[in-house]
C-alpha cells in the first residue's frame, strides 16, 4: 500500500497527465465543464480518494456514505452528477438510483457480472464503472457524462461581480463594467476553468490572441476591471 506522501506524489502525476491530455483534447473553444458532484460511497478511504481527484480537476464535491443520506442531499442541493455506490447502507443503490433517475448517475460498484451491468444500464444509469478502476478514467467518464448532461450556466456570481453570458454583460455591485469582446472571451474561460490552471497555450487560442503581449494586455485590463 502506498503511504500517504507516495499517494499524494501519484494523485500529483496523475493530475498532470490529465490535464496535459485534455488539453491536447480541446483545442478548439470546447472548455473543461466544472460541476457539482455527490460521491455516494460507504468506504471512506475510496470516497475520500475520489474527491480528492475530483476536486483537483476543479469540480465541488459532496461526499455522503449511505443510501438515505444520498436522497437527503439531494433534496437540499442540486448537483450535476452522482456516482452511486450500488452496496450501501441502509438503502442500496439500485434503490437510490429509482429516486434520482432524471440526474446524471455513474454507478461505481465492484459487481462486475454482466447482469448487473446490464441492470444498471437498463435502469437509465450514464455509465457503469467497475471497482478497482484507475482515476484517470473515472476522470474522463466523469468528463464525458457532463459534456453529454450538464446545460452551460448564463449566469455566474461572486463576491458582488455577475457575469450574464447570453448578453455578454458584466456588473460588478450591480454597476456594469465595461469590457471589449476579447476580454470578454477571456473572462469567460477563465470563469469556466475556475480552480483549473490554464496553460499560455490554451489563452493563446483564443480568437484575437496574435500575440502575447495582447493576452497580457487583456489579463491586466480584466483585473483592473
Amino acid at each position: 500500500m502506498l503511504s500517504r506522501t507516495g499517494s499524494m506524489a501519484r494523485l500529483s502525476r496523475d493530475i498532470g497527465f490529465y490535464n496535459s491530455v485534455t488539453s491536447s483534447c480541446y483545442a478548439r473553444e470546447e472548455l473543461v465543464l466544472v460541476a457539482t458532484i455527490l460521491i455516494v460511497e460507504d468506504e471512506i478511504p475510496i470516497n475520500e480518494l475520489v474527491r480528492r481527484n475530483l476536486q483537483s480537476v476543479g469540480h465541488r464535491c459532496i461526499s455522503v456514505f449511505d443510501g438515505k443520506a444520498a436522497l437527503l442531499e439531494l433534496e437540499q442541493h442540486e448537483v450535476d452528477l452522482v456516482l452511486l455506490d450500488i452496496m450501501l447502507p441502509e438503502m442500496d443503490g439500485y434503490e437510490v438510483y429509482q429516486h434520482i433517475c432524471k440526474t446524471p448517475t455513474i454507478f461505481l460498484t465492484a459487481r462486475s457480472s454482466l447482469s448487473d451491468k446490464v441492470k444498471g444500464l437498463t435502469l437509465g444509469a450514464d455509465d457503469y464503472l467497475v471497482k478497482p478502476f484507475e482515476m484517470l478514467e473515472l476522470l474522463a467518464r466523469v468528463d464525458a457524462v457532463l459534456r453529454r448532461t450538464k446545460k452551460e450556466s448564463k449566469h455566474f456570481e461572486l463576491d458582488g461581480v455577475k457575469i450574464d453570458f447570453e448578453s455578454r454583460q458584466v456588473f460588478l455591485n450591480e454597476n456594469p463594467v465595461e469590457c471589449t469582446p476579447k476580454e470578454f472571451d477571456l473572462l469567460e474561460v477563465l470563469v469556466n476553468n475556475r480552480n483549473i490552471a490554464l496553460s499560455r497555450d490554451k489563452c493563446w487560442s483564443l480568437p484575437g490572441a496574435t500575440t502575447m503581449q495582447g493576452i497580457q494586455g487583456r489579463w491586466m485590463s480584466i483585473f483592473r476591471s
